[in-house]
């Protein structure tokens, strides 16, 4: 009766924790016991099982074809503000529902990002694992995604929200995770600096179609 009142008790904790954490570890104890908690278990457990759930942030669990193109071959786009093909290139990866990471070039560190990742600074750069695709090419973007996996059909949940852009080159001091109050990257004219953007797509055709 203990043993399954322990059981009751941990699978209560499950889903209490589960709606307020976003890590829940499942452990063995010597004795036996089953044990559920949201810090990771002791260095005595065995059978360890984690499990991630969304949290505050609801980021609901992705189907498994869908989660397991994203693991083996994520996807980034390299993109600018005020570039329709980089937008043209967003609303591709939106609509057929691809989780990314969104890279964003907006300082000479970021630009020389992007020379190191395409050899040049044409924008946007789509990544799907280690594929590389240099501007809007909606086809070719199309292609590399479902080479690489992806659902031809919007699979993704509507609960799931891709992470905030963040710079192609984080500065130094938020990488080592200390603040960079004042010390922000500033802002270049990056057609000075040679930063190519395709020509927006024609007409109002929607992006990935074309005869």
């Amino acid at each position: 009766m203990m043993r399954r009142a322990t059981w009751v008790s941990g699978l209560a904790l499950l889903f209490i924790v589960a709606s307020a954490h976003a890590q829940l570890y499942k452990w063995v104890s010597p004795d036996g016991t089953v044990s559920y908690s949201d810090t990771p278990p002791p260095a005595s457990a065995t059978k360890v099982e984690q499990k991630s759930y969304g949290g505050g942030s609801a980021q609901a669990d992705l189907p498994y074809e869908l989660a397991e193109a994203a693991k083996g071959n994520p996807v980034a786009l390299y993109a600018m503000p005020n570039c329709p093909a980089c937008d043209a290139g967003r609303a591709l990866l939106n609509g057929r529902g691809i989780p990314f990471s969104e890279k964003t070039v907006t300082s000479n560190d970021d630009i020389e990002r992007l020379r190191q990742l395409s050899g040049n600074t044409q924008l946007p750069v789509l990544l799907v694992g280690r594929r590389k695709q240099t501007g809007f090419e909606p086809s070719e973007w199309s292609n590399a995604l479902t080479n690489a996996g992806y659902p031809t059909t919007n699979k993704l949940p509507k609960s799931y929200n891709n992470p905030a852009p963040e710079p192609a080159a984080p500065s130094t001091s938020a990488a080592a995770g200390q603040s960079n109050t004042g010390m922000a990257k500033k802002p270049v004219d990056l057609e000075q600096q040679g930063v190519i953007t395709p020509p927006p797509p024609l007409g109002n055709a929607p992006p990935g179609f074309q005869f």
